[in-house]
């Protein structure tokens, strides 16, 4: 087995990090599956009991979820609505136990295509925040994310927390998610929007993003705009919204069924928002 470092503050974790490569691990619900019978080589920068970074915080402009806060954390945390879907891809995470243990950040840094975070950060327009000796940076969470398992993050660098301004206006989002069953499963497809409406119904704010059909979830940009100003009844997915996707064959399904399915999946998140503006 290779080093184990288990810090409780972050410059220390910082000096670890600039001295030399190492394998950040949190709750680990993705890191140890993976080397089920085999040897752990890797040097570890263990941060679940680095101080400060268990906490969601709010300010006048935005929130602030710090690096170690769980899936089990936004469940349990009173949250605007804006939240809702966010708190809905949650429950959908595997079991309590991995509700507990994964976290928010541990999602975006493995940087699976079919992450189950990150359409609706995307949605929320969120940011991440990266630390490192030098000082700290954020980064737009569509510039974070590069590829199937990649990230901007330089091997120096700490992933402290992501920041997600407040969206104007009484926002709300949902979260849709195809699997081959409800939970405890990878998603085949998976929707996250937000939406605000006017007093008279018309679209003032939408943000749709696609996972699962693509390298990285995408928002759907030209969807976004065509229904500003329309009511959600003038809703219609065309396939020139979904151009930026490209979704692959695999062993949950072939592409071309994903493509059947992610019109129908984002009428659906779209239409939820408008019943729970009606509740």
């Amino acid at each position: 087995m290779g080093a184990y470092f288990r810090p409780a503050e972050i410059p220390d974790a910082l000096e670890l990090l600039a001295r030399q490569p190492l394998m950040v691990v949190a709750g680990g619900t993705d890191f140890y599956p993976a080397r089920v019978g085999k040897s752990l080589d890797e040097d570890i920068l263990d941060v679940s009991a680095l101080v400060g970074l268990k906490q969601i915080q709010e300010t006048e402009q935005e929130f602030r979820i710090g690096a170690r806060v769980t899936w089990s954390d936004v469940i349990r945390t009173d949250l605007p609505s804006y939240f809702d879907g966010l708190k809905q891809a949650a429950v959908t995470i595997g079991g309590v136990q991995t509700q507990n243990a994964g976290t928010l950040c541990g999602n975006i840094c493995n940087a699976s295509p079919a992450a189950d975070s990150v359409p609706n950060l995307l949605a929320l327009n969120t940011q991440v925040e990266l630390s490192s000796t030098s000082g700290i940076r954020t980064l737009p969470l569509y510039e974070f994310m590069l590829g199937n398992r990649q990230t901007a993050r330089s091997p120096e660098e700490l992933v402290t927390g992501l920041i997600i301004p407040k969206p104007s206006g009484q926002a709300r989002s949902s979260f849709e998610k195809l699997g081959a069953r409800r939970y405890l499963v990878i998603s085949i497809v998976m929707v996250g929007a937000v939406m605000a409406l006017d007093e008279h119904g018309r679209i003032t704010d939408l943000r749709v993003a696609v996972g699962a059909c693509s390298p990285v979830a995408k928002r759907l940009s030209q969807l976004e705009q065509d229904m500003l100003g329309k009511s959600v009844a003038e809703l219609r997915v065309t396939p020139e919204h979904c151009v930026g996707l490209s979704p692959i064959n695999d062993v949950r399904a072939r592409a071309s069924y994903r493509n059947e399915v992610v019109p129908i999946l984002v009428q659906r998140a779209i239409l939820k928002l408008t019943e729970q503006s009606e509740t």
